[in-house]
Order: C-alpha cells, then sequence, then structure tokens
C-alpha cells in the first residue's frame, strides 16, 4: 500500500513506455526541423522563437474554441493563490526555449544523432537528482550507484559521439571556434534543463491538466526568447529571407503534442524512467533521420550504442520510493 501522496510503484503502465518512446521520436524530429530551419535562416535564436510563437499560436487558438480548456487556465492561478503551486513551477518553458535554441544552433552542425546523445547525457544525470528530491509529480526516488555509473557512462558517449565530426563549411557559428565538443555542450546543458522541465510541467499537469502545462510552458518559453531575439535582432538585424517550405514550421506543433504528452505520462513514469523511455523513441528516430540525411558517422553509432547501454543499465535497478514528496 503506498503513502498518501505517493504513487504506488507496483508496475510500469504499457502506455506510459509507449507515450515515452513516442515523446523521443517527436523531440529527434523536431530536432531535424528547427536544425535545418536555423541553418536557413542562419539565426538560431529566430528559429527558437519561430517555433515557440507557433506552437503557442495553435494553443491559444483552441482555448479560444473550447472553454474547458480555459477553464484549467483558472486553475493554475487559483493554485497559485492557494500556495499548491509556487511560481518558480510555472518557468518549465525557459529550459523549453533553451532546448530548442540549441536544436536550432547545432543539429546542423553536429547531426540529430550526436544532437540526441548529448541531450540523453545531460537529461539522464539531471533525472536523477530531480527524482531524488522529488520535484516531479511521482515523488521522490532513491539514488543508486547503477544510476551514477549509468550516468558517468552517458557523459562519456558524448565524447565519443562527438569524435569524427567536423562542422560544415559556412555553418559555423560567428564568434565560435568549430569545435564539435563546444556544439555538444550545449545540448547537453539543454538536456540538464529537460529533466526539470518535464517534473514542473507534470506539477502544473497534476493540477490544471496537460493543456494548461503546455500553455505555461510555451508562454513562458516565448517571453523569454521574444527579449532574446530582440537584442540578436538590435545587433545583426532580421533574416535576410524567411524559407517557404511548410514542414520547415511544423516544430513548434510537434512540440506542442510531446510537451502535452509529457504532462501526463511523468506522473505515470516518474522523470527517469520518462527520460529512459523517451531516449529509446529519440535514438531509433535519429539514427534513422541521420542515416536517411547520410551523416551518420561511425563514432557518433559507437556513442549511441554507449548511452543505449548506459539506459539499460540505469533500468535494471531504477530504484525504489525515498519518501512522500
Amino acid at each position: 500500500m503506498s503513502t498518501p501522496g505517493t504513487p504506488a510503484r507496483r508496475g510500469v503502465p504499457p502506455l506510459g513506455l509507449l507515450f515515452g518512446f513516442a515523446i523521443g521520436a517527436g523531440v529527434a524530429v523536431q530536432g531535424r526541423i528547427n536544425g535545418a530551419l536555423g541553418a536557413r535562416l542562419d539565426d538560431g535564436i529566430a528559429a527558437a522563437t519561430i517555433s515557440f510563437g507557433t506552437g503557442a499560436l495553435a494553443l491559444l487558438l483552441v482555448a479560444a474554441c473550447a472553454p474547458r480548456l480555459r477553464h484549467g487556465i483558472g486553475q493554475v492561478r487559483t493554485a497559485l493563490a492557494e500556495g499548491v503551486l509556487r511560481p518558480w513551477q510555472l518557468l518549465g518553458g525557459l529550459c523549453g526555449a533553451f532546448f530548442v535554441a540549441a536544436q536550432s544552433f547545432t543539429v546542423a552542425l553536429i547531426g540529430v544523432t550526436a544532437f540526441t546523445v548529448a541531450v540523453v547525457a545531460g537529461q539522464l544525470v539531471s533525472s536523477l537528482a530531480v527524482d531524488r528530491l522529488g520535484l516531479g509529480p511521482a515523488g521522490r526516488t532513491a539514488i543508486t550507484a547503477t544510476r551514477l555509473f549509468a550516468a558517468a557512462l552517458a557523459i562519456g558517449a558524448v565524447t565519443v559521439a562527438a569524435l569524427g565530426r567536423s562542422v560544415p563549411p559556412g555553418a559555423s557559428v560567428p564568434g565560435l571556434p568549430d569545435l564539435p565538443y563546444l556544439f555538444a555542450l550545449l545540448p547537453a546543458l539543454a538536456g540538464v534543463g529537460l529533466a526539470w522541465q518535464q517534473a514542473v510541467n507534470g506539477r502544473v499537469g497534476a493540477v490544471a491538466g496537460p493543456f494548461a502545462a503546455t500553455l505555461a510552458n510555451f508562454t513562458v518559453g516565448l517571453l523569454a526568447l521574444l527579449v532574446l531575439d530582440a537584442a540578436v535582432v538590435a545587433t545583426h538585424g532580421l533574416p535576410r529571407a524567411f524559407p517557404t517550405a511548410p514542414w520547415l514550421y511544423l516544430g513548434g506543433l510537434i512540440g506542442v503534442v510531446f510537451i502535452a504528452l509529457a504532462a501526463v505520462t511523468v506522473r505515470l513514469l516518474g522523470v527517469l524512467l520518462l527520460g529512459l523511455t523517451s531516449v529509446a523513441g529519440q535514438l531509433a528516430a535519429s539514427v534513422a533521420l541521420d542515416l536517411a540525411a547520410g551523416t551518420l558517422s561511425s563514432p557518433t553509432v559507437v556513442g549511441c550504442v554507449i548511452v543505449a547501454a548506459a539506459v539499460l543499465l540505469a533500468a535494471v535497478r531504477p530504484g525504489g520510493p525515498v519518501s512522500p514528496s
């Protein structure tokens, strides 16, 4: 029997595992789209802003047509007033904005698989701390030696994945050296924030539903990106031309789907297990995308295999509940 306020951990819902895999695949596809848009615009911040802007616009249109969904927004205000939610728990969109910006900067430079490996490494390390602190809605989970070793193994995979990759001519970021290791650091940091984002969005979703959590995420992220993009425009001006291919503007809509799905799934699986299942989806989709694009390198595949081993190792002994959050 579970302690009140802490979900029982007797089994893993198969539907939750399927959702986690789909979330990971969506992240990989979004990465390829946003990376391509950032390369076409020659401005990763503008690409991230467009991605968040289209997602926020879609959510507002849905809210305008669905009063039931607007009710969740009112529940967020009530929860804040009553202290059920804290203001910082609505800031998951800041990590989402950084994640999408990292996608837009680095996917075109290091490939979607290397990007995924770096994100996974950061996410796995962060998930350990987030689950241990009980920041997510599934309560606290103990840190084991197996989990720690798996996290260290995943970090090593980032270095391996960066080996042998060169930055394409003309694709470098102004002011930064052409070092694959540097570009792998950005998605690794984004992965650290991703676990925290999933945890706090899950908290909001538990109180007000996944739509309200997703809207809060996109609103906060869009505001942050607009401020950052305004500084970029003031310094470098607007992009010279905007691409006309419709598929380049689908990243935000894909993000809406997997952010909402993650706000539900994190309650079923916890932060680490959601990360592990989404890793499987990310790896499968990212390898397929890089293979199709002809950008898959042997060191990246080796790094991918190492991360898969780290995931399996961490899943062997997922750890038990510590105490109610």
